[in-house]
Formats: C-alpha cells, structure tokens, sequence
C-alpha cells in the first residue's frame, strides 16, 4: 500500500467513560470528546503538510462523524464534506453491547473464556469476530484512491493495523486504541502521534 492513512479513533463518548461495549450503539461525543476531535486535526495537518487535498471518510455512527466535522472545521474546511462509509462501524458486539468488561465475565464466563482462547475469531452472541470485521473494513479501504483521512472505531484501528502494519492478531485485538492520536499507516508500518 502507497497511500498514506491518516486513521483517527473517535473522540471519547461517556460510555467510553463507563468502559461500556459502544458496537452499533450510537452514542455521541461528550466534551472532552469534541476537545480530543480538535485535536487530532493539529496532528493530521502537522503529518500530511497540508490536509485540503486529503481524502476524508468516516463511520456513519454519530461519534465519528462528530468527529470527522469538528476536524475539518478545525482545518478550515467544510464540515459535512465528507463520506460516511458504513464498512468502517464499529465491530459488533451483539448481545454485550452496552455491558462491561467485568460484567461480562460475571455474567457470561463461558462465552469470555472462549473469546480469551482465540480474540481474533470469536464472535460475542449476535455479535460479529474480528476476522469478519477485517472482510467489510478492506472492502472500504480498497476504494480509497490516495491519502485518506479515516476516522472510525477502536475495532477497526486494531483490524486495519493487523491488515496494513503486520501487528499479530493476537496482539492487535488486545492494543487500547487512543482517543485524540492519529495512526498514520505507511509502507507496511504505522506511527503512534499526538498533539
């Protein structure tokens, strides 16, 4: 891959703040958020040497087209001016959505001793696997035609890493993915930036 992505997390929501399982939930930034969307847009100008001639795409989900808005905003650029692709939602986590983590393993501790088994190709109850995120997220990324800014999910940071930056797996699907970086992915390799 020669282009250049500039991929974006969304900014922080509250339930982000809970530690809750978001998926297909659309929940929409709170304020610290919105400050982490502006501040991805100093990181994205500062990397690329001038965004205007970007590509920029986003999740249709409400916290990462908020936070694809308040970027381009930020950038002087108009803020809806952008595609919303729906390829790049966040994985689904089907009947967990909304719990947490140590709810989870109360709860349902079978189905979390099997996710902790194989991470990559374990799909929750209604939920979809990471492998099965990985098919739809290349789709979308095989339409790009040149440097991108992406802006999306924390599953689908660590799918596009595994994909486009050789991380393993094992090692992607457990990497905590930041709110208010850019992971620029380039030549086979990716770079962790901040404001």
């Amino acid at each position: 891959m020669t282009r250049r992505i500039f991929l974006v997390r969304h900014g922080e929501t509250d339930w982000n703040l809970a530690g809750r399982l978001q998926g297909s939930h659309d929940i929409p930034l709170n304020d610290l958020g919105r400050e982490q969307a502006a501040e991805t847009a100093r990181v994205v100008e500062r990397l690329s040497g001038g965004a205007r001639h970007l590509d920029f795409v986003a999740s249709p989900l409400s916290r990462a087209a908020q936070t694809m808005a308040i970027l381009r905003a930020e950038l002087g650029l108009p803020p809806d001016a952008f595609r919303r692709d729906a390829r790049l939602r966040e994985i689904t986590f089907g009947r967990w959505e909304g719990s947490t983590w140590p709810e989870l393993r109360r709860r349902d501790p079978v189905s979390l001793a099997a996710r902790d088994a194989d991470p990559w190709n374990f799909s929750p109850p209604g939920g979809e696997s990471y492998a099965e995120l990985s098919t739809r997220v290349l789709e979308a990324v095989a339409e790009l035609t040149g440097d991108a800014v992406v802006v999306t999910h924390g599953g689908v940071v660590r799918a596009m890493l595994h994909a486009f930056a050789g991380m393993p797996p094992s090692q992607a699907v457990e990497l905590p993915v930041r709110q208010g970086a850019v992971y620029l992915i380039e030549n086979g390799a990716f770079e962790l930036a901040v404001a």
